[in-house]
C-alpha cells in the first residue's frame, strides 16, 4: 500500500500561486490513478483533480484553468500547480491513491487578501 507525504502548502495572497507536492513511497503508485482532495471545516472532502496511470487529467470546475495536475513517475511524485488562487481555494489538500483508499496527512492552504 503507498503511503502518501503532502508538502509545499502554507499562505499565499489572493491572484498568487503555489505549489504542492505528494511524495509516494512503495512502486504501486505509478499503476494507480492519483488525486487531489480537499476539505475545509463543516463540509465534506471534495475532488480538486486527477490523473491516471497513463497520465490522462481531469479537473473540478471550480480549478479548471487555474490548477494544473502532475506526476513523475520515476520519482514517485504528484504535484499540483495552482495559480490565480481565490480565498475559497483555502483549505486543508490531500494527495490520494483511491484504489488503495490511502491518503496523505493532509497540507493548509491558506488564501489571503
Amino acid at each position: 500500500q503507498a503511503q502518501l507525504v503532502e508538502s509545499g502548502g502554507g499562505l499565499v495572497q489572493a491572484g498568487g500561486a503555489l505549489r504542492l507536492s505528494c511524495a509516494a513511497s512503495g512502486s504501486v503508485f505509478s499503476t494507480v490513478t492519483m488525486a487531489w482532495y480537499r476539505q475545509t471545516p463543516g463540509k465534506q472532502r471534495e475532488l480538486v483533480a486527477q490523473i491516471t496511470a497513463g497520465g490522462r487529467t481531469s479537473y473540478a470546475d471550480y480549478v479548471k484553468g487555474r490548477f494544473t495536475i502532475s506526476r513523475d513517475k520515476v520519482k514517485n511524485m504528484m504535484y499540483l500547480e495552482m495559480n490565480s488562487m481565490r480565498h475559497e481555494d483555502t483549505a486543508v489538500y490531500y494527495c490520494s491513491a483511491p484504489f488503495y483508499d490511502s491518503w496523505g496527512q493532509g497540507t493548509q492552504v491558506t488564501v489571503t487578501s
